[in-house]
């Protein structure tokens, strides 16, 4: 079977494979580049971006711009190919860091985490695509229906199943008990739903499939649901162009089934993640400085920093690693050239 081009709006990616974004800097301008010079699109994560900048400790908000910046730029340097961002819409200064990213010119905007309603007003006037990220049709109606008071439709949709990593759109209960919609059926719903207003306003929204895609037989089996593109996070950790430090990805090249777990995070949304001994430990955890990355958050009622947690881990010590589910066959460490074409050959 051969895969088409993705097209989003005027951007075309040769093969259609989206790396997911993978915050705290496991997916910065090293994977996102490498990515889209195999003809994909590369994503930089911008949760908390800045976390290598001198005063981000200080000045999380100014580093965390200044970051945007540079990450786009050192993408660009060293990749002519498609460079998107992801942001969770829940975060703090979710606008500001759109709108820094839009001003670089970065090519396409993925949100989560939240329903990312503000997103049509945030690119007004740019170049830059936007892509929100769904579990189900009915959030999909939601967001089409909010970008439609703005005369404005989603120049993509990403459509994120239950074996995803990170932050889910899924009750506890469900993802523990394994009643969730599987993500074919997500997507021939999303589809279905998307292509009536494609009929009605005359125009394309493709659907991007996403969370627990490892293999060629994933991948044709969702473009047979209706899927236009992949988008893949997980198997991009264990390569060499991951900007997350060896010991993160060795804890993926280790992990089994056994070992990934559905967790409540302290921002309130199940998540999967691959169990530490932080995970285990958190009930001990004092939480020294606050990073003001999400809204309501009280350090006194949380079992544990999210932000320390993966600050953490993706520098090698012990902390937070999400993951998506099925990592056995992720058993060495390669190169994002070799992922992708096991995926697409």
């Amino acid at each position: 079977m051969k895969l088409n081009e993705l097209k989003i709006g005027n951007l075309t990616a040769k093969i259609p494979i989206v790396q997911g974004g993978m915050g705290i800097g496991v997916s910065l301008s090293g994977l996102a580049a490498a990515v889209a010079n195999e003809g994909g699109i590369g994503t930089i994560s911008g949760v908390q971006i800045g976390f290598r900048e001198p005063d981000f400790l200080m000045d999380p908000v100014a580093a965390n711009l200044r970051a945007i910046g540079s990450e786009i730029k050192k993408a660009r340097e060293k990749s002519k190919g498609i460079i998107a961002m992801n942001f969770m819409a829940a975060m703090n200064n979710f606008e500001l860091y759109v709108k820094k990213a839009v001003e670089e010119k970065i090519d396409l905007i993925v949100s989560g985490a939240g329903l990312p309603i503000a997103l049509p007003k945030l690119v007004n006037g740019s170049n830059t695509k936007i892509a929100p990220i769904v579990s189900s049709a009915k959030a999909a109606r939601i967001i089409i229906k909010s970008y439609l008071k703005s005369e404005r439709f989603p120049d993509a949709v990403v459509v994120e199943g239950p074996l995803a990593g990170g932050h889910l759109g899924f009750k506890m209960d469900e993802l523990l008990e394994d009643k969730c919609m599987k993500l074919k059926d997500i997507v021939k719903e999303v589809k279905l739903l998307l292509s009536s207003f494609e009929e009605e306003y005359k125009v394309k929204i493709p659907v991007i499939a996403a969370g627990g895609i490892r293999t060629k037989d994933d991948i044709i089996e969702l473009s047979e649901a209706g899927a236009d593109g992949f988008q893949i996070a997980s198997l991009f950790v264990p390569t060499v162009e991951c900007d997350a430090h060896q010991n993160f990805k060795s804890a993926y090249i280790n992990a089994d089934d056994e070992s990934i777990k559905i967790i409540k995070s302290p921002v309130g949304m199940p998540a999967r993640a691959i169990l530490t001994n932080f995970l285990t430990a958190t009930g001990n955890l004092e939480i020294k400085k606050c990073h003001r990355c999400m809204p309501n958050c009280n350090p006194k009622e949380i079992p544990y920093c999210i932000s320390e947690g993966l600050l953490n881990a993706v520098e090698g010590r012990d902390g937070l690693i999400f993951s998506g589910a099925n990592l056995n066959s992720i058993n060495k460490l390669t190169t994002v050239k070799e992922v992708i074409n096991r995926l697409i050959s």
